[in-house]
């Protein structure tokens, strides 16, 4: 199916035709796949949420965005991206919690070695200072976020935010930036 019929199903996902989201989930799924399988090539080995799980909780969020007035299949898939970094987000925070005592839970060998919690606060973080990034520059927030967690290339980033693939580049540096700078403030990274 074209981009033209995405974006047809989505406007009329949009307008509350819960049918449309049916028969947009089978179109857009493959990439959903690649997202979650981007986003979970970016986690450390041994991490316990698998790859259906991130496609499962992102199709969950979406779906309570029934109001939104989607522009066309760019930003669907922003808004996908954007749910998937809050699932692993939350999922992280999750672990974080039960590793200082905040739930009881039965660990492999692997994460008993701290891997998994290493990395969750390196997320944390991560998030922590995108969200202060966002406050401060709310384009170059999401400019990151579409090509760091949504593994969108330069010109699809530029296209869901409706700038040039220039002001992407020109963002995505200053961001990049900004935030090695902010994580290494803050011990969020070994930079």
């Amino acid at each position: 199916m074209s981009q033209q019929s995405i974006t047809e199903l989505l406007l009329q996902w949009g307008e509350g035709d819960r049918g449309a989201f049916d028969k947009l989930i089978p179109l857009v799924e493959k990439e959903l796949r690649r997202l979650a399988r981007y986003y979970m090539g970016r986690q450390r080995p041994g991490h316990t949420l698998q790859t259906s799980a991130l496609i499962n909780e992102a199709y969950l969020r979406l779906v309570d965005y029934k109001d939104m007035q989607w522009q066309n299949r760019a930003h669907f898939f922003a808004m996908a991206a954007q749910a998937m970094r809050r699932v692993l987000v939350a999922y992280a925070r999750r672990k974080d919690y039960a590793k200082r005592g905040g739930a009881y839970i039965k660990v492999g060998i692997d994460e008993a070695m701290g891997l998994a919690q290493h990395q969750a606060k390196e997320l944390i973080a991560l998030d922590e200072a995108l969200t202060e990034l966002e406050r401060l520059d709310p384009r170059k927030a999401r400019v990151v976020e579409l090509r760091y967690f949504g593994g969108m290339s330069v010109d699809e980033t530029a296209e869901a935010l409706g700038v040039s693939a220039v002001t992407v580049m020109r963002d995505w540096n200053a961001a990049k930036g900004w935030l090695l700078r902010e994580l290494s403030h803050s011990g969020g990274t070994d930079a």
